[in-house]
């Protein structure tokens, strides 16, 4: 792969964005009137880090199901679809490419957003962590309206472990968003729809190896 410039593509729609901004928002919330419920500081109060908490969950729950159906109605599903293609050259470049100045083995394209690792992780997240935490959410703020055989004590454990491996994410998350040809380069692809990568002389779809020359 011959870099030559840098070149901007139109990859982020305005709905997936707003998106984006919106959840980001709503995890943040979530994690600090969760670790407020939980006695970790005082900021909002107890009963009202609970209201807020909860207020907040259900909304995201509520978001979420819109998501999901605009992903199966636009066709976008297919962003997220697992593959092992390119997967290893991907792997070796986190690991050790990217701190020699390598160019990343995957281009970024309108059929392709996201990289096969990338998939691998929005995937675990959107379809198993985010579905989990959301359930036993809800199953906490329903409690009183369970049978009384119901434990909560799993439940809320798991609830927990969920939003600390969701907080490990979000922390890699906005780290990778650093790892761009400048500083600021993913984000403000996700704030202007834009994303700025390197063009080079054969631009290769790493999904069907069809190679096009770039004029």
């Amino acid at each position: 792969m011959v870099v030559t410039k840098i070149k901007k593509v139109y990859l982020y729609t305005r709905f997936e964005r707003m998106w984006h901004w919106l959840q980001a928002f709503m995890i943040l919330v979530l994690i600090l009137t969760g670790f407020e419920i939980h006695g970790t500081y005082t900021l909002l109060g107890f009963k009202t880090a609970v209201e807020v908490h909860s207020f907040i969950g259900l909304s995201w729950l509520i978001l979420f199901a819109f998501f999901v159906f605009w992903l199966f109605t636009t066709g976008e599903w297919k962003q997220y679809i697992p593959t092992t293609k390119k997967l290893f050259d991907v792997v070796v470049y986190y690991a050790y490419g990217i701190f020699k100045g390598e160019p990343h083995p995957v281009q970024k394209s309108q059929g392709a957003k996201h990289n096969p690792l990338q998939r691998l992780a929005y995937l675990g997240i959107s379809a198993m962590l985010l579905p989990a935490q959301m359930i036993t959410g809800l199953l906490v703020y329903l409690y009183n309206f369970l049978p009384s055989s119901w434990n909560l004590a799993p439940i809320a454990v798991m609830h927990t472990l969920i939003a600390f491996l969701l907080v490990n994410f979000l922390i890699i998350h906005l780290y990778m968003t650093t790892t761009g040809h400048s500083f600021f380069s993913h984000i403000a692809g996700m704030i202007t729809g834009w994303e700025e990568i390197y063009e080079t002389t054969k631009l290769q779809d790493w999904e069907t190896k069809a190679t096009k020359s770039k004029h």
